[in-house]
């Protein structure tokens, strides 16, 4: 059976548990070393802002016990019901 995508060339289709075309095949090759192609890109673009958020700590505590400190003091304000409204939204609830 032939199948005939919108290029208009014809692709053999292979049979039920049948090899596949070269073709296919050929498209597989391509994907893998496109994959390592992009892989690398990744590592080389990526890889040093990677490494830069492995050294930072995953908490700023310092800045944490500054707004802290600054609510206690009435410095900053605080919307509860902002904050819900905005924690919906981000999640999907109400829509």
């Amino acid at each position: 059976m032939k199948i005939v995508p919108n290029s208009g060339h014809a692709v053999d289709k292979p049979a039920a548990g049948g090899e596949q075309p070269a073709v296919a095949k050929a498209g597989g090759a391509a994907a893998a070393v496109l994959g390592t192609a992009n892989a690398e890109l990744e590592s080389r673009v990526l890889g040093p802002a990677r490494e830069a958020l492995a050294v930072l700590p995953e908490i700023d505590q310092a800045k944490v016990d500054a707004l802290r400190e600054a609510l206690a003091r009435g410095e900053i304000g605080f919307d509860a019901e902002r904050l819900a409204r905005l924690i919906q939204r981000f999640h999907g609830a109400g829509q």
